[in-house]
């Protein structure tokens, strides 16, 4: 039975919610792969380079953050210091020795985050279409002026969903504020690991010029950016995956 069909695992909190996650063991430097604002362990990606990383025989850990997939909470009520902090615990329980973290989007922004607070576990970043900071310089400057309104006189506002037009994002002004708690590119990211950064120039979520953001404020020496023309956001067709796999695969024998 492929892993994607096995039954989640579970890791308590202390404060009572649980973690789902998927870890196959093998050797190291092991592979996990953060996910993306309101998605799960169950994408194409993460799967993708599950089958990959196993074939090859190295530890793979994917996992959902609170409110995500099959992890507990209500998504509404979670934060980027919740989510790391989840990515965190998983680190520290379930992966064994220095692992390369793989972001999509948020999660490029979390796995900089866990890098920075968990040096001694990471020993190198792969981010897809990363989106540090996306609380404070991308989504208020897209706000209409309604939502705008809305945000500060209810809470929040709702904004389109490009990959489901019949459930729209609802964003809390309380998330923005917590999240700008974390910001990154307003100084240097100390951190001397190899990175590998992937952005799409048809990105219309994250601007091809956060990726040039990040490898500017990253004091490693050992950082690349592959910009792909074609690219958009998600970055999920099959030459997107091709290129995911090699550039995890590449890594992995540097390391």
């Amino acid at each position: 039975m492929s892993d994607q069909l096995k039954v989640a695992n579970f890791l308590q909190r202390n404060d009572g919610e649980s973690i789902a996650y998927h870890h196959t063991p093998g050797k190291g430097p092991g592979v996990m792969f953060l996910t993306g604002f309101k998605s799960d362990m169950q994408g194409g990606k993460a799967l993708a380079l599950e089958a990959h990383c196993v074939s090859m025989g190295y530890a793979f850990t994917r996992f959902d953050y609170f409110g995500h997939g099959e992890s507990s909470g209500a998504f509404d009520d979670g934060t980027i210091g919740r989510w790391a902090n989840d990515t965190g615990i998983i680190l520290d329980k379930i992966c064994e020795g220095p692992q390369v973290l793989v972001g999509s989007s948020m999660g490029g922004w979390i796995m900089l985050l866990t890098a920075l607070r968990q040096p001694e576990k990471v020993c190198g970043l792969v981010g897809i279409a990363a989106a540090p900071d996306f609380t404070h310089d991308l989504i208020p400057e897209r706000l209409t002026p309604e939502q705008s309104d809305d945000l500060e006189s209810q809470g929040y506002c709702d904004i389109p969903n490009c990959y489901d037009d019949q459930e729209p994002y609802r964003i809390w002004k309380r998330f923005l504020d917590e999240g700008n708690q974390h910001l990154l590119l307003t100084d240097d990211i100390k951190l001397d690991v190899p990175v590998r950064l992937i952005q799409g120039m048809l990105d219309e979520d994250v601007p091809w010029k956060t990726a040039h953001s990040i490898m500017d404020r990253l004091t490693s020496d050992d950082v690349e950016v592959q910009f792909v023309k074609s690219g958009d956001h998600r970055l999920s067709e099959p030459q997107d995956i091709d290129r995911l796999l090699r550039t995890v695969e590449a890594l992995l024998e540097q390391l």
